[in-house]
């Protein structure tokens, strides 16, 4: 291959620069010897089936799910025109014994990261379908390599991992799409971006029009459950879903029977290192009630649901955010 530097060395003795044409003739030789190494597809980082590392899959944290940047797939019919089995889980009918249409994920970790917990879930819960969601393509492609490591791995017992699987999509949109009502029956939320400024809290994945979304797809009895290390988000968390009449907090004695809450608390990569750290972290995990539960207790009714005052978009916070806009106000007429 002639390359820039070799055509200027060829000519350092000659008196004048090549003429234009003949210039010009070189430079194209050197894109078109370039362009021909380009159409070559380049060697996959990981061969499929080998564990990925994953200094190769590293991605900027913080990321726009409200950006119009990306465009995601999903079923224009609806939740039940999705074939799970084609993509996820290609071997779980047989191994279950059951019609292809009825494998559909039962477990959500949303926002999984490098898929601790979504790997954890799956040995933990065998008998459950876990899908972890991610809206960066890298480390999606770093968990899809990881679980398919894991079921080829011949220490791995026959079938397992079979049942968890990942999925480059934005949860903040496209959740009604992807999962019928009542369809799934536990979603995590670990270590979420916390988006401190006041403008960015409408990209933060636990916010009221988001809990009804997430009450939709959970049946009466399925549980929520969000872990973070910032002490502001969890009280955000905590005041949203305390404040939505879909949900009703569960209490530590009852927590203590979930053994989800110490895999999330302890499997995710962003709770090892917040654990080496030495930092607390701050959870809480909510029952999805009926709706009739929550007519009979008088959380929201036809007449309240847009009084600020009860339940209402947004209401959540609105009196210190407003106190905090007001101190702004002044500090810059000062």
């Amino acid at each position: 291959m002639t390359t820039p530097t070799n055509v200027i060395n060829a000519n350092a003795g000659d008196e004048h620069p090549p003429a234009d044409g003949k210039k010009r003739r070189i430079e194209n030789e050197t894109a078109t010897a370039s362009a021909s190494q380009d159409d070559v597809a380049p060697e996959p980082i990981t061969a499929e089936g080998k564990m990925p590392k994953k200094r190769f899959y590293r991605q900027r944290a913080h990321c726009n799910p409200l950006s119009h940047n990306d465009a995601f797939s999903y079923p224009r019919d609806g939740p039940g025109a999705m074939d799970w089995t084609a993509e996820h889980y290609p071997s779980l009918a047989a191994l279950r014994g059951v019609d292809a249409g009825s494998v559909t994920p039962t477990v959500l970790d949303v926002g999984c990261g490098f898929g601790g917990l979504t790997v954890a879930l799956s040995a933990l819960l065998p008998d459950e379908t876990i899908l972890g969601m991610e809206i960066r393509a890298k480390v999606t492609e770093y968990v899809r390599l990881r679980i398919s490591a894991l079921r080829s791995d011949p220490s791995s017992s026959a079938g397992e991992y079979q049942n968890a699987s990942v999925m480059r999509t934005n949860s903040m949109k496209y959740l009604p799409f992807l999962f019928s009502r009542a369809s799934v029956k536990k979603i995590f939320f670990c270590f979420p971006d916390p988006h401190f400024k006041r403008k960015n809290h409408p990209r933060r994945i636990v916010a009221t029009r988001l809990l009804t979304e997430y009450a939709h797809v959970l049946p009466t009895g399925g549980r929520l459950y969000a872990i973070t290390d910032v002490r502001v988000l969890h009280e955000w968390h905590v005041a949203h879903c305390d404040a939505h009449p879909s949900f009703e907090r569960i209490g530590e004695g009852d927590l203590a029977e979930d053994p989800c809450v110490a895999a999330m608390v302890d499997s995710t990569e962003e709770g090892k290192k917040v654990a080496r750290g030495g930092h607390p972290k701050y959870y809480c995990v909510y029952r999805r009630i009926s709706t009739e539960e929550s007519l009979r207790r008088g959380d929201a009714t036809a007449e309240s649901f847009w009084n600020s005052d009860t339940f209402a978009l947004g209401s959540v916070g609105n009196k210190d955010e407003a106190e905090d806009v007001e101190a702004d106000r002044n500090n810059k007429k000062e």
